[in-house]
């Protein structure tokens, strides 16, 4: 990654999709690298919301696509995890990409949204978007996207715990603490949930009695 962030900096979800289609204007296909280069190689808030965003587009809905999501928004989460400052990420994801036409049609897609998230979100007891709490969002955003790969299986299922990763990426987006509160418990309870459901199947290679 060479930069180390955007010109203006990202404070909200309108922000990102505007970065989507500054991008997507000017290239055929539009990397990973080079999404990350726009959002800034400090910015965890966007580089966890916008797999998850992505994954709740049409996009997501291309076989595996969900668990590559995952893996990129897991690498992040280690990273906020330990306290790295500049996010890395390998060099065969950051070649990685898609066409500029898809980009810019999920960006606009998902217009609506996030004009609702920019409104509805903000602010709110800050002091728990930092610190011990933006490490116990980070675990939580790891085990969440464990559960990708079995519940890719069932339709629509990964789309669940990728909705409380958005919803922790943009807590710490827009330093929301309240909405933080509230998306990892949403979490806790999504990884509770979704083991039962992958407990239950076949996903994990064993079919329960």
């Amino acid at each position: 990654m060479a930069n180390t962030g955007p010109a203006v900096p990202i404070k909200s979800v309108c922000d990102i999709l505007d970065e989507l289609r500054d991008l997507a204007g000017t290239e055929d296909r539009v990397t990973i690298g080079d999404v990350l280069d726009a959002i800034g190689d400090r910015s965890y808030g966007p580089a966890l919301m916008l797999p998850a965003l992505i994954e709740i587009s049409p996009i997501g809905g291309i076989p595996g696509v969900p668990t590559f999501l995952a893996l990129i928004i897991a690498i992040t989460a280690v990273q906020l995890l330990i306290g790295k400052e500049h996010l890395w990420m390998p060099q065969f994801i950051q070649r990685r990409s898609v066409s500029a036409k898809k980009l810019r049609a999920a960006a606009d897609k998902s217009n609506g949204l996030a004009h609702r998230l920019d409104k509805w979100f903000h602010g709110r007891l800050p002091a728990f978007v930092t610190g011990v709490w933006q490490r116990i969002a980070a675990g939580t955003v790891i085990l969440l996207c464990l559960l990708v790969p079995p519940l890719e299986f069932i339709p629509f299922a990964s789309t669940v715990p990728m909705l409380v990763i958005m919803g922790i990426g943009l807590a710490i987006l827009v330093r929301d603490g309240l909405l933080m509160l509230i998306a990892i418990s949403a979490g806790a309870v999504t990884v509770v949930a979704g083991l039962g459901i992958a407990g239950s199947t076949d996903l994990f290679g064993s079919q329960a009695e």
